[in-house]
């Protein structure tokens, strides 16, 4: 199965201030996925923040839509090397979901249908830092772009901001996700080109 489209290798790398080094401008908004794309009735959708206890705060479609929302506006950069300036969304942030959750744990693994799993530290969620984004370019959200909602965490690299996300695990330890298991950086800061471990 091939993860990664042709044609992301070999650019020219930017000398643009704005863009993280080794990384391209594009105007496109390629889709890469490690796997099918799942297909989710937002009748079916939920999704669940669960504490180091294991206690669950959990909110359908309806429950989702009702909370504040905001339009944001973020550069997103893909370890494969492009990059994509001043796109815009509008979601619920993650400030808001943890608004209710007490919690002791540093870090979280954030789950989507499909199984796909990413680390990110807790920190880098709250304080204005990420969103849980259903709306991309004033469209709803594509399935191959992650819909009906997914995360969108622009300080890392764009493996971090999971598509078709159902929910939050938080986590007393840093564990390793899908693509960190098989190698890629733990954090992902793409102004530092944490691609892979070691980096």
């Amino acid at each position: 199965m091939s993860i990664i489209s042709p044609g992301f290798g070999g650019r020219r790398r930017s000398s643009r201030p704005d863009l993280p080094p080794g990384q391209y401008l594009t105007p496109d908004f390629p889709v890469l996925s490690a796997g099918p794309t799942p297909r989710v009735p937002v009748d079916r959708w939920s999704f669940t923040v669960t504490d180091e206890t294991g206690g669950q705060t959990s909110w359908s479609w309806a429950e989702f839509q009702a909370l504040p929302q905001e339009t944001f506006t973020a550069d997103i950069h893909c370890v494969t090397k492009w990059s994509k300036v001043g796109t815009s969304w509008r979601g619920v942030s993650l400030d808001t979901l943890f608004e209710d959750i007490e919690t002791t744990a540093d870090f979280t693994m954030v789950h989507s249908y499909g199984g796909y799993t990413t680390n990110v530290p807790l920190e880098d969620l709250l304080d204005g830092k990420a969103w849980i984004a259903h709306t991309f370019d004033g469209e709803p959200l594509h399935p191959e772009h992650g819909g009906p909602a997914r995360l969108v965490v622009p300080a890392l690299y764009f493996w971090k901001s999971a598509k078709w996300v159902n929910g939050i695990e938080l986590l007393q330890h840093d564990e390793p996700g899908f693509w960190e298991e098989a190698g890629y950086h733990m954090y992902g800061d793409p102004w530092r080109e944490q691609r892979y471990q070691g980096d």
